[in-house]
């Protein structure tokens, strides 16, 4: 491949990758990987207020490793998503109750946006979805920039 071809291939993609960025500012990808649900949708202030306070069920699904490198929010369940009876999990999180709110909170806001269809495709009725994550996304500055508190494994 010449210089040319190949400076060609590179711009391509470069103008591919911008148009995933929307004149405001919010991220395109983010909305395409992200899938709607029909539960709601709370900031991470507005889910640890509730959590701390006992009004929802906050879970945590991040990976083990995520958990340990961040903490995770307080008042948080750790439940990693990717484990056979994580829907066992979360069932028995929320008191047996399939109709209580259920927050989840992940990294960015993607796996918990996809985890929340799942639940509610289980019977799950009152799934909330945290969507700014931990570390922040388009939807928010996350958990963590907020400066909430976080609990660490000792």
């Amino acid at each position: 491949m010449d210089r040319r071809a190949f400076l060609g291939a590179g711009a391509l993609i470069a103008l591919s990758a911008g148009g995933f960025v929307a004149a405001d500012g919010q991220n395109l990808f983010y909305s395409a990987i992200t899938e709607d649900f029909p539960g709601g949708i709370l900031t991470a202030l507005e889910a640890h207020t509730k959590a701390v306070a006992g009004e929802i069920t906050l879970i945590d699904i991040r990976r083990p490793d995520e958990w340990a490198k961040t903490g995770s929010g307080e008042g948080a369940h750790r439940i990693d998503l990717r484990i056979d009876d994580f829907a066992t999990l979360v069932q028995e999180a929320a008191g047996g109750d399939l109709n209580a709110p259920i927050a989840l909170i992940c990294a960015r806001g993607v796996r918990s946006a996809r985890t929340s269809n799942q639940l509610i495709n289980a019977g799950f009725t009152n799934i909330i979805d945290v969507r700014e994550g931990m570390l922040g996304s388009a939807a928010g500055s996350g958990w963590l920039a907020r400066g909430l508190p976080v609990v660490k494994d000792s």
